[in-house]
């Protein structure tokens, strides 16, 4: 084995309070290898990476690093000092030696000229001007904190693609699986303030840390020590979680077929809904919908162009595509947020929405963590119509009851992220909004966000840059073509690159959709004749008292005894029940086609 050009021995390191963030962890990396550090939001993987650069001195321990080997670090946020320009910034961390011209070349690979004012750079701009100064020394050792974030797919795509080829030793922080599946070829766990190893890639990380887990376990049951509840949960949970996703992938795989059947329809046979409360079964429909912006040489850039799609209850629809290929606009489109320049969307009945909001500028920073959740009104939380007691919500999203006044304020950018998901998750809604969830979360709370998702009954509009997550819990992927134009693909991300990867029968498939989404504004006439202008009168009510009746029909059958003490009311009211929510289903369809004539 080579000897390592940097080791870390025996490294101790407490931050506040009586408990170390660091006891005794240790790193080693050798010339070319590919270790990922994974841990916990807040188990000390970002200050264990400082300590590596030099940049932050350990309260006991060893740091050894080869003499004249170079290290080059990736801050989290990029401090751009004084460099009047980018390409100032990039050439400021070459060394003696070092390529003049590799940073102006790997600037242009990331679409910048290197004459932008840093101070004008967006988030992802930001990080791909960093990304590049870290990567143009071409170091010994390379060490990366959450090289991903605010980055778009083509860039993760080019940063997978750069890392793949440097003979340095990289060491990565990420939440992002699929990079950290590409890249690593070992993994480094730091959980409780040390570390374990295993030279494996991280691919095989679950596994192997639920085997650790269940082994602790069995070894403090030998003891006869008892595990304190919330510990249970927030570590020993994750193994159940991971067993349960096994029955959850088979869900997903499911509904995904349904997708597949409403996006190209075979046999007539459509997506059945899940839930008869709810939103109506038509979420949103929008038709030929166009949305364009002033661009900077004073004429005007189509972020949406000819756009149309049916959502329908229960879908998972995953938006992708570049910084600024208008993902959040189509968003804003789709949910009525923003008006249409040409087209039409039309919004099904009864919806509930909520937004997860990427910025969390709706968390108040000197709120405690109970008075975000509870409103500041006592300590119960109502979720699903049910009171629950705010220390026990807090357990289901991974907080010890000691952060319960603990100001947001002072939380990590992860755990603000899963204190969001709690606001969000805690009110009612039938229609969720994700505007980039996954930022800053530890693969963990990942996966307590995908458990979620596939238990929510309603339906979710997601944004992410996440290629696995997408994967995980979409059941369709509306993706960017260029030039405005927007493309659903059934399935995950990984479903959209092999569908796109056959340009005839991704263009068939266009030309099927396209032929279904214009077949009903072609039989349907320019105007409404008096008839129809009656009957869209009438069905808001109508609509109405079917949903009564369908309410009234599950209120009956909540009675667990009825089946045996009146089998005859029991199918009747069985029967009645699916009968009216066919005519609902039948009468919101209805509504929306006329609702849309009623608009030309």
């Amino acid at each position: 084995m080579a000897p390592p050009l940097l080791s870390l021995q025996n490294i101790h390191l407490t931050l506040g309070g009586n408990l170390p963030l660091l006891d005794g962890a240790e790193l080693a990396v050798a010339a070319g290898e590919r270790i990922c550090l994974v841990g916990r939001n807040g188990s000390g993987k970002s200050t264990l990476l400082k300590i590596a650069a030099g940049l932050l001195t350990a309260s006991e321990g060893v740091r050894f690093l080869q003499p004249g080997a170079t290290i080059r670090y990736l801050h989290q946020e990029p401090d751009f000092g004084d460099a009047p320009t980018v390409l100032a910034y990039v050439e400021a961390g070459l060394g003696p030696g070092d390529d003049p011209y590799r940073g102006r070349a790997l600037l242009e690979q990331v679409g910048l000229t290197g004459d932008e004012a840093p101070a004008r750079l967006s988030g992802g701009e930001s990080r791909r001007a960093a990304l590049v100064r870290a990567l143009a020394p071409s170091p010994d050792l390379l060490l990366l904190d959450e090289p991903t974030n605010h980055l778009d797919l083509p860039a993760i795509e080019w940063l997978e693609a750069e890392l793949a080829s440097l003979r340095a030793g990289i060491v990565l922080i990420s939440h992002d699986r699929r990079l950290l599946e590409s890249v690593s070829r070992s993994i480094v766990w730091l959980d409780r303030g040390r570390t374990r190893r295993v030279d494996r890639g991280f691919a095989n990380f679950e596994g192997w840390r639920d085997e650790i887990l269940e082994q602790e376990e069995r070894d403090q049951h030998k003891l006869g020590r008892q595990i304190a509840r919330e510990e249970d949960w927030m570590r020993y949970g994750v193994t159940a979680r991971r067993k349960r996703n096994v029955r959850r992938v088979a869900e997903l795989a499911g509904l995904r077929q349904a997708k597949r059947e409403h996006v190209r329809p075979t046999g007539g046979v459509r997506m059945a809904a899940s839930e008869a409360e709810g939103s109506g079964k038509l979420v949103a429909v929008a038709r030929g919908v166009s949305k364009s912006y002033p661009a900077p040489d004073g004429g005007t850039q189509s972020v949406v162009r000819d756009f149309s799609a049916r959502i329908i209850r229960g879908d998972r629809v995953g938006i992708v595509g570049p910084n600024g290929a208008g993902k959040s606009t189509l968003l804003k489109l789709l949910t009525g947020v923003e008006q249409p320049d040409g087209g039409q969307v039309k919004l099904g009945t009864n919806l509930s929405a909520v937004t997860l909001d990427q910025t969390r500028d709706s968390l108040r920073p000197d709120a405690t963590l109970s008075e975000t959740l509870t409103g500041g009104a006592g300590d119960q939380v109502e979720v699903n119509g049910q009171k629950r007691h705010v220390i026990g919500y807090m357990k289901d999203f991974l907080f010890r009851p000691e952060q319960a006044r603990t100001p947001v304020g002072v939380l990590s950018g992860g755990e603000r992220g899963r204190l969001m998901l709690a606001v969000a998750l805690a009110r009612p809604s039938n229609l969720m909004i994700l505007d980039e969830p996954t930022n800053d979360l530890d693969l963990e709370t990942l996966d307590l966000l995908q458990e979620m998702l596939a238990d929510y009954q309603g339906t979710v509009l997601l944004v992410s840059h996440d290629r696995d997550f997408l994967d995980r819990v979409v059941t369709s992927t509306v993706t960017a073509e260029g030039g405005g134009k927007w493309q659903e693909y059934a399935g995950g991300y990984s479903d959209m690159l092999v569908q796109r990867g056959s340009p005839g029968s991704v263009k068939a498939e266009a030309r099927k959709r396209a032929a279904v989404a214009d077949a009903p504004r072609a039989a349907t006439p320019k105007k409404m004749s008096f008839k129809q202008q009656h009957e869209l009168a009438q069905l808001p009510d109508a609509i109405a008292k079917l949903q009564a009746d369908i309410a009234r029909c599950q209120r009956v059958l909540t009675d667990a005894n009825l089946y045996t003490r009146d089998r005859k009311k029991f199918d009747t009211t069985n029967a009645a029940l699916a009968q009216a929510e066919t005519e609902l289903a039948r009468s919101e369809e209805r509504w929306l086609e006329l609702e849309f004539l009623r608009g030309k």
